[in-house]
């Protein structure tokens, strides 16, 4: 898989310890749509992209007897989405221990992605573009504050059944 960077203890995102990882690729859909170069990500962009066997980051995470969940971060995972999925698909072969998303996107922009994961237990979804200038917002089921009131998470069994009831997407 290509990565940023690693964080292999991070207490941050997560209510559980949590091994990070950085994904390389993202638009910058938030600067543009908000006009500003607000980017708390934008030194991570800057650092090189390194490719990283699946089974070394698997090892590494099962080996750690502190970290309780892996989060995906930015840049933004759902722009390297299928090393993401087939990283998550091998993941659940040994461990099924929470994996946290955290997107930009909103749900109804990465719908098809989303569908797929739905294979998978235990995924959390963070959904929402950054927007500068807000007061944090705590989001219950990550256990964290959130930089915009805008993004909020979901559990992968709850986006399922909105899904299959063909709600309309939105901070539900």
């Amino acid at each position: 898989m290509r990565v940023k960077t690693i964080i292999l203890e991070d207490f941050v995102n997560f209510r559980l310890p949590s091994m990070v990882i950085g994904t390389p690729f993202c638009d910058f859909k938030c600067e543009k749509e908000c006009g500003e170069c607000e980017c708390h990500n934008s030194p991570l962009a800057a650092a090189p992209t390194i490719s990283i066997d699946n089974e070394r980051i698997i090892q590494s995470y099962l080996s750690n007897e502190i970290t309780e969940a892996i989060v995906f971060s930015g840049l933004e995972p759902f722009d390297n989405f299928e090393e993401i999925y087939d990283f998550i698909r091998e993941f659940r072969l040994v461990c099924e221990d929470t994996i946290v998303i955290y997107s930009g996107y909103e749900p109804s922009e990465i719908a098809e992605s989303l569908m797929k994961l739905c294979e998978f237990e235990n995924i959390i979804i963070k959904f929402g573009r950054f927007i500068p200038n807000c007061e944090p917002e705590f989001d219950e089921t990550l256990g964290v504050q959130l930089a915009s009131p805008n993004q909020f998470a979901m559990g992968i069994k709850e986006i399922k059944e909105t899904m299959e009831r063909g709600i309309n997407y939105g901070k539900i």
